[in-house]
């Protein structure tokens, strides 16, 4: 196993990245452990690891059990070879399979290969296999281990870490899962060469979310290393992965089942997952959450929450990773506002919203009516 890299507490956060472009090396696996201290939670992050050595390590740790890998369509064509010591079972790629189906046939695959309660799940691919592979282990005899291997931007910086998992319903996202931890979460960032265009750009949209909400610092470090992320420069990506994961940290040890705190990184979303629902999944999670962001920040400024400036310098960066900022004309803003009243954090006959107030600087917990979200958006 290689040395670790730690990153100390005790950094002040205006040098935080001048060191660790100067510390880290990329022989070297960054740790992250997230610990809930309420609950028997505790499991690795390993952050820069290749996939000959994860397999090995998962060979190391878990001989004596039964091991299953979960992943789709895209993915198995590229690494698939890599885990043939073990089942592979494949489901067909895209969020539109995150669905009841695709879980029932992974369970059939698994009592078909009689797999018990000490069995463990690998999911290998980005956001929708974490969790359609997550809710899976969830549930199936009242929940076995799994671990994350995200192959995804997307997967590695946000939706692999903090144990939400869910499968969509044909009235929203998300809406049926659970609460549950991987025992381990591998990152080989050189997964990400094989990812399309697209799909980075995409996975951009959530880095850009932790930057606008939670840290200022990470805003302007996005800005100016814009071309070096564009082209995969390895470094910064594991500069900006490993700054997310420890954001999401901070946030999962905080507020776990999201009853407060943890909404901050639902920044976008509330909109967001209005649009992928009204695309029939055609759009990506990551555009529709871009889209989301630049509208829940046009309520924002609308409703005296916001400057323009900061208005503005969310819009600039959003546009120089070439992520959408409007509202498809096709849609139609009422049918589109009426799709979030299936969000998961809305109370009553409000929607609650997560709002900024100043880059760097998310607001958790605003209710509004969808008639007043509809005449902001029609402005």
């Amino acid at each position: 196993m290689h040395p670790l890299f730690r990153l100390h507490c005790n950094i002040p956060k205006r040098v935080i990245y001048l060191i660790i472009i100067k510390e880290a090396n990329l022989t070297k696996i960054s740790k992250i452990n997230i610990s809930c201290n309420y609950k028997p939670i505790r499991y690795d992050i390993d952050i820069g690891i290749n996939l000959n050595d994860i397999v090995k390590d998962i060979i190391n740790r878990f001989s004596d059990r039964k091991v299953f890998v979960v992943t789709d369509s895209n993915v198995v064509k590229h690494y698939g070879k890599y885990f043939e010591h073990w089942p592979v079972i494949v489901i067909p790629a895209g969020e539109k399979n995150k669905n009841q189906k695709s879980k029932d046939l992974i369970e059939n695959k698994l009592l078909q290969n009689r797999a018990d309660r000490n069995s463990i799940i690998i999911a290998l691919g980005g956001g929708m296999i974490g969790d359609l592979a997550g809710f899976t282990a969830a549930t199936f005899m009242r929940g076995i281990d799994y671990i994350q291997i995200p192959t995804s931007l997307l997967a590695q910086i946000d939706s692999s870490v903090g144990g939400k998992t869910a499968i969509n319903h044909p009235r929203g996202k998300n809406l049926i899962g659970a609460f549950y931890h991987p025992v381990k979460v591998y990152v080989d960032v050189e997964t990400l060469k094989t990812l399309s265009k697209n799909h980075f750009i995409s996975g951009m949209a959530e880095v850009i979310k932790y930057a606008v909400t939670m840290d200022d610092d990470l805003f302007v470090y996005l800005e100016k290393y814009n071309k070096e992320i564009m082209t995969l420069n390895k470094l910064k990506l594991l500069t900006i992965i490993k700054k997310c994961i420890e954001l999401k940290k901070e946030v999962v040890q905080k507020d776990e089942r999201e009853k407060n705190y943890r909404r901050i990184l639902n920044f976008g979303h509330t909109i967001g997952h209005a649009i992928e629902l009204y695309s029939g999944f055609k759009i990506l999670h990551g555009k529709a959450v871009a889209i989301g962001m630049m509208m829940e920040a046009k309520i924002s400024k609308t409703t005296g929450i916001l400057n323009e400036v900061d208005y503005k310098k969310l819009k600039n960066l959003l546009s120089l990773y070439k992520l959408p900022t409007k509202i498809p004309e096709k849609f139609d803003i009422k049918k589109l506002c009426n799709l979030t009243i299936y969000d998961k954090k809305n109370i009553n006959n409000d929607v609650n919203y997560t709002l900024i107030e100043a880059i760097g600087k998310g607001r958790i917990n605003v209710p509004l009516k969808i008639k007043k979200v509809q005449e902001i958006l029609l402005t």
